[in-house]
């Protein structure tokens, strides 16, 4: 019997005494903005997650791509562990030794100029909507408060109050109002193949068009091949700034270093985070050329902990590890056989598969469960995943799974598919 035989009887069980109690003090403490699967972590190490109860479950979520290069990975942990006994903070207020050579690293992993370092992914989309406002009133010549943004339909690029305000996510904008002004959303690859209605939302004030290149919470949709390309073509033409949010695509999980690469794309603006922090602290960047980044000057945005030593550290670390180009291989590679896998359970349960690389979204039948009833199935068998929109599962291991490892997933996944009857609560 092997190991990952070993887990599929190890999690057959339900919600422990300690899980609950643990459950219990979140559920009295912190607020009530997620809906976590009732599993409750203790430690982890490459794909795999130890609870509390002292179960192990395959992660195949990885922090919705923060965890790429696999929990606690060795060579970022002893980065962070150095710095740690050097210096950790000391605002922008001065210089680090760090933040430089993180910064010159992580340009040319870009091919950009600059980079303007952040934490949260949410706060370098925002900083990249500040950015492009400034380029069209210093550089368009865009009226002053007249710039809009073009964005697509079923984004999803943070929960702030500007961000919300050009979400169609009901539950994330409902009660949040008033909204910030200066979007226009239309609708994105499979329903625009040419682009056609975002050519038609382009005028002279407009500054950038905002773009996931493959929509992650939305259910991992693929636009067609030529709508990224069509984008880049009218962003050239109508001169407007062309930003990639590639916070959960990039980084090697589509099996490039950027989704954006599969259509042969560059934007003028990479939006970086999730895995650019390795797993261990909140990392974001905005990445672009100096006719870009250059229409900012001292007080005019900041952040405390944007480029601290303790993250550029990292960050340099991750970076690279990217330049060797192993993880993006291993996700193409891997991606062959996870979506292999999964497409072969169309009809027994599954409708669709879409991905790229070791990133899939797959929806269930509706007529088996709701995703978060299949989701709490598959968690019973050790596997972790996450539901969104209803009836679609996300599948995203970090990128150091094995093929052993996917394809136990993807039995588990068949499994818990064929199940019948409630299992309201998990091991």
């Amino acid at each position: 019997m092997t190991i990952l035989d070993d887990m599929t009887a190890a999690t057959d069980s339900r919600v422990g005494s300690i899980t609950a109690a643990a459950i219990a003090v979140d559920d009295q403490y912190a607020a009530h903005n997620y809906a976590p699967l009732p599993v409750v972590a203790a430690s982890a190490e490459g794909v795999w997650i130890t609870y509390v109860e002292g179960r192990r479950h395959l992660d195949c979520l990885a922090a919705y791509s923060a965890v790429n290069f696999g929990h606690r990975n060795p060579e970022i942990i002893a980065a962070a562990h150095a710095q740690l006994d050097a210096v950790t903070l000391v605002s922008r207020a001065f210089h680090s030794d760090r933040l430089g050579p993180f910064c010159a690293a992580l340009a040319q992993l870009c091919g950009k100029d600059m980079v303007l370092p952040m934490n949260s992914g949410a706060e370098a989309v925002e900083s990249g909507i500040k950015v492009a406002r400034k380029w069209g009133t210093d550089v368009k010549g865009v009226p002053a408060d007249q710039a809009n943004i073009i964005v697509a339909r079923n984004n999803f690029h943070g929960r702030t109050t500007t961000i919300i305000s050009f979400s169609d996510d009901d539950t994330a904008r409902r009660g949040f109002g008033p909204y910030t002004p200066g979007f226009r959303v239309v609708p994105f690859g499979p329903d625009d193949p040419h682009a056609d209605a975002l050519a038609a939302a382009i005028d002279a004030n407009t500054v950038a068009v905002l773009l996931e290149p493959i929509q992650g919470e939305a259910g991992i949709i693929v636009p067609p091949d030529g709508y990224l390309p069509s984008v880049r073509t009218l962003c050239t033409e109508r001169n407007v700034l062309m930003i990639a949010d590639e916070i959960q695509s990039g980084l090697a999980r589509t099996g490039r270093t950027f989704a954006c690469e599969h259509w042969g794309v560059v934007p003028d603006v990479y939006l970086l985070g999730k895995a650019l922090g390795g797993g261990v602290v909140p990392l974001s960047a905005v990445v672009a050329n100096r006719d870009v980044l250059g229409v900012l000057h001292p007080g005019e945005h900041g952040s405390t902990f944007g480029g601290n030593p303790l993250a550029a550290a990292i960050g340099s670390t991750v970076v690279s590890m990217l330049r060797t180009g192993e993880y993006q291989a291993r996700s193409a590679e891997l991606g062959d056989v996870l979506h292999a896998r999964l497409r072969a359970l169309i009809g027994h349960g599954v409708l669709a598969v879409r991905g790229r690389g070791l990133w899939a979204g797959v929806d269930v039948d509706p007529s088996i469960g709701s995703g978060k009833e299949v989701s709490l199935r598959l968690a019973r068998r050790g596997v972790l995943v996450k539901d969104t929109h209803g009836c679609t599962l996300r599948f995203a291991p970090p990128l150091v799974i094995t093929e052993e490892e996917i394809c136990w997933a993807v039995d588990q996944f068949a499994a818990a598919l064929a199940e019948t009857g409630a299992h309201p609560d998990i091991a």
